[in-house]
């Protein structure tokens, strides 16, 4: 909570530090407390009966949820936020909240193959037809409207490849045919980016990532603009898809430092980018924030920062020799762990599987590598990429 009228103007770790955050209502505590509920008490049958109260039962909110959703909503400018189990929760809850039978749904074709798997394996049982476009389409978008479009949903920058999108053009056009616009923001935080400055209604955080920041938690937040937040708020009460109170803690605690976390991310993948580029072995490298990177006019129009995560593409010119140079490069790693997410204090090294892609197809010089660049020293985690990469040549 804003302690003056004045916070708004403050640094970024500043509002960090003190964003959700409430001590008179909790008798000087610094953090807030840990709300362990299902049962809320009425005073009468009659309150029972009208609700009358803050709190009701402990899936409609607690003092946990309710500060971590005030963060939130000072972070991102939104009318209203929520926290859900998980990234994967916090994607799936704006679509089931917007979407009814027979309308169509436009999903960028870069986008977190899991929202890929729900699309097809969930709404189409519900008769909702998903078009994959063009991360590049900007204004073209127009030409994928129908009537029944209902919704857009984009990423930016792409999952795996870091295709970077034309957010305000593309909301321009879909709040014409009367569509709302969902982004998953996870990459930039709202630190780097704030969606619903550019036309987005509805931001989607994998708050498992930067949020909470250590590889332990598992939670994700929904904020919404005025138009939105109704029908995002109703879904959530229907769906009883609540976050759990110490992981809502634990990530308002991990918020505290996502500033000076998200600076030494930002320093150290920049400088392991921009040494890549001219290592043998690498055909490109595909990070937003670098000058030889197609969209990077654009994140250097709507973003003012990056993150710690971006791909190797390895110069591999022979197709059926990709997964075994991706093998060896990864097995080769000691300090980077070989695991999914991203996010933490630790690196990790993933082979990008991106045979789901329809449009957006994938590299041909080589397989694509996504590196998280954790808190680790610059230097030993260039000498652990040097070592993979000759692993990858002898291969």
């Amino acid at each position: 909570m804003s302690k003056s009228t004045s916070a708004a103007t403050h640094g970024v770790n500043t509002r960090l530090a003190h964003t959700g955050h409430d001590p008179k209502s909790f008798h000087g505590f610094v953090n807030p407390p840990v709300v362990h509920a299902s049962t809320v008490l009425f005073p009468d049958a009659a309150t029972m009966v009208s609700r009358d109260q803050k709190y009701t039962y402990g899936t409609h909110g607690t003092p946990t949820t309710d500060a971590l959703n005030a963060a939130f909503n000072e972070l991102e400018g939104s009318a209203g936020s929520v926290a859900v189990p998980s990234g994967l929760a916090a994607v799936t809850l704006p679509f089931l909240a917007v979407l009814n039978a027979g309308d169509h749904l436009l999903v960028v074709d870069s986008v977190y193959s899991p929202t890929r798997n729900f699309c097809a394996g969930m709404l189409a049982r519900f008769g909702v037809e998903t078009t994959y476009y063009d991360p590049l389409i900007g204004a073209d978008i127009e030409s994928l409207m129908r009537p029944n479009t209902k919704l857009v949903h984009t990423e930016a920058p792409g999952s795996n490849t870091f295709e970077m999108q034309d957010i305000p053009a593309i909301a321009e056009v879909a709040h014409a045919h009367g569509a709302l616009v969902s982004i998953d923001n996870t990459w930039a935080t709202p630190l780097f980016f704030r969606p619903l400055e550019h036309g987005v209604d509805i931001s989607i955080h994998a708050a498992t990532k930067y949020p909470a920041g250590h590889s332990d938690i598992l939670i994700g937040t929904v904020s919404a603009n005025k138009q939105a937040w109704p029908a995002v708020h109703k879904a959530f009460g229907m769906l009883g898809i609540c976050a759990a109170p110490d992981d809502s803690y634990m990530t308002l605690r991990g918020l505290r430092t996502m500033g000076v976390r998200l600076a030494r991310h930002q320093e150290s993948a920049l400088a392991i980018a921009r040494a890549l580029e001219d290592m043998p072995g690498v055909a490109r490298v595909l990070h937003p924030a670098l000058e030889s990177f197609p969209g990077h006019d654009i994140w250097k129009r709507d973003f003012c920062g990056s993150s710690g995560i971006f791909s190797i593409v390895l110069d591999v010119a022979d197709p059926a020799r990709h997964q075994a140079k991706a093998h060896a490069f990864l097995n080769a790693l000691e300090i980077f762990g070989l695991g999914y997410s991203w996010g933490g204090y630790e690196s990790l090294a993933v082979h990008a599987n991106l045979s789901d892609r329809t449009i957006a197809l994938p590299p041909k010089e080589g397989p694509v590598i996504r590196l998280q660049i954790g808190l680790e020293d610059v230097a030993d985690l260039m000498a652990d990429i040097d070592r993979a990469l000759a692993a990858a040549k002898a291969a």
